[in-house]
């Protein structure tokens, strides 16, 4: 997460809003918080991760990491689902893709 709080400046130019959530609750979800400025939820619950689609890693009671981009429709664009640590959308990647988006909206709309 600290990765997109790095490129806070460049995701706010590109009218991306960034929200997080973890299974964590309390001082553990409030320790991931302070490092970003973006709202983080918090209390996963399995139930919730169902409904997302995401892996549950039953073991450790924790969602794997679940990277959704919605467009302005609301509708999902892009998502990616790990069924552990490898495999998340970096930041960086996530602003090229909705680079790409608007360079097709709008030459969609220069035809």
């Amino acid at each position: 997460m600290v990765g997109f709080e790095n490129e806070k400046s460049t995701l706010e130019a590109e009218g991306i809003k960034v929200i997080a959530a973890s299974v964590d609750t309390g001082d553990e979800a409030q320790q991931v918080a302070d490092d970003v400025s973006f709202p983080v939820g918090q209390g996963v619950t399995k139930d919730q991760a169902d409904q997302l689609g995401s892996w549950w890693e039953d073991q450790r009671s924790i969602i794997q990491p679940t990277e959704i981009l919605l467009g302005d429709d609301g509708k999902v664009v892009a998502s990616s689902y790990s069924a552990g640590p490898l495999g998340r959308m970096d930041a960086a990647d996530v602003i090229k893709l909705v680079q790409l988006f608007e360079r097709r909206k709008a030459e969609a709309a220069q035809k």
